[in-house]
């Protein structure tokens, strides 16, 4: 089996354990606020990979220098803002629409991809991101109420994440993903736990009876172990065999994922709007693996296959 198809398989499962995580970290931050479970989330998932980094690989020490230091810390602070606004977000709207909103970063990427890496997409990927974005937008009118401070906070979550996702393709073919995944991992955890510092009651995350009441349990290790640590590191490894648009399309099933476990999980509604929604998004994801040719559909230069 080829590398980009099984880089695509991957990034795929790795979607749906974040979609199906909206609802354990909604339950959770009820409990435990949004920098502190994020802190403590990362925090794990930081000491699991740089224990798997002493065990079984610990030569990809010595290749750390500044710049690998410095293209890790860039990516993780993307990927703070990102989870951090998306948190909070979830504070003040429904795990469907959070889901939703987050996906726009399918739209977010090619678009930044023009700008800040001179790279366009091609037909397949446009075309693909076009339906995607349309199935988006059915998929948000399962929730009739209007936008809130909620929806805010998780569109900027949705350009950190494009971002993100742009950054590692930039980085994750010049340095080792594992040693790259546990630099940006560590620089989540601790930026997270500094605005726990400043922005909330951080000892609530050291109260046993928070920490261990079943929510945040659970929620800490799904997240920390499989949704943070395998997640990321999967993501770092893959991304360097596919291109940024195509790693946001196969991530735009992430809300498909996150309405049918707030449909089981939360109760919320999934009318036949968000079912014809749902589909639409997976035939864009589908249309991105067409064969396409060499040309750029938007200029005779370098062609990003979709």
């Amino acid at each position: 089996m080829k590398k980009p198809i099984i880089a695509d398989i991957s990034l795929l499962l790795v979607t749906l354990v974040w979609g199906t995580t909206f609802v354990l970290v909604q339950n959770a931050i009820d409990l435990l606020e949004p920098f502190s479970f994020n802190g403590v989330r990362f925090l794990i998932a930081a000491l699991l990979l740089l224990l798997c980094l002493i065990l079984f690989d610990k030569k990809q020490l010595r290749l750390l220098n500044g710049k690998m230091l410095l293209s890790g810390v860039f990516i993780g602070f993307w990927l703070f803002l990102g989870y951090a606004t998306q948190t909070i977000g979830l504070l003040y709207t429904t795990s469907s629409k959070a889901g939703f909103i987050t996906g726009l970063s399918v739209v977010l990427v090619p678009l930044l991809s023009i700008f800040l890496a001179k790279q366009y997409p091609s037909r397949n990927a446009i075309f693909g991101v076009s339906t995607a974005t349309i199935g988006l937008f059915f998929l948000t009118m399962t929730d009739v109420t209007g936008l809130n401070i909620g929806d805010g906070f998780v569109l900027v979550c949705a350009i950190s994440f494009a971002m993100h996702i742009i950054m590692t393709g930039k980085f994750s073919s010049k340095y080792p993903s594992l040693l790259l995944t546990v630099i940006q991992i560590t620089t989540v955890a601790v930026l997270s736990i500094i605005s726990s510092f400043i922005f909330e009651d951080w000892k609530r995350s050291l109260d046993p009876d928070i920490l261990l009441s079943n929510d945040v349990l659970i929620a800490i290790i799904i997240t920390s172990v499989f949704a943070t640590a395998a997640a990321f590191l999967i993501q770092t490894n893959f991304q360097k065999y596919t291109t940024a648009t195509r790693v946001a399309l196969i991530f735009a099933m992430e809300p498909v994922f996150a309405a049918v476990a707030g449909y089981f999980w939360a109760h919320d509604r999934l009318s036949i709007s968000a079912l014809f929604g749902c589909i639409l998004i997976f035939a864009g994801m589908i249309i991105s693996e067409f064969p396409t040719d060499k040309l750029s559909f938007l200029r005779k230069s370098k062609t990003i296959e979709g």
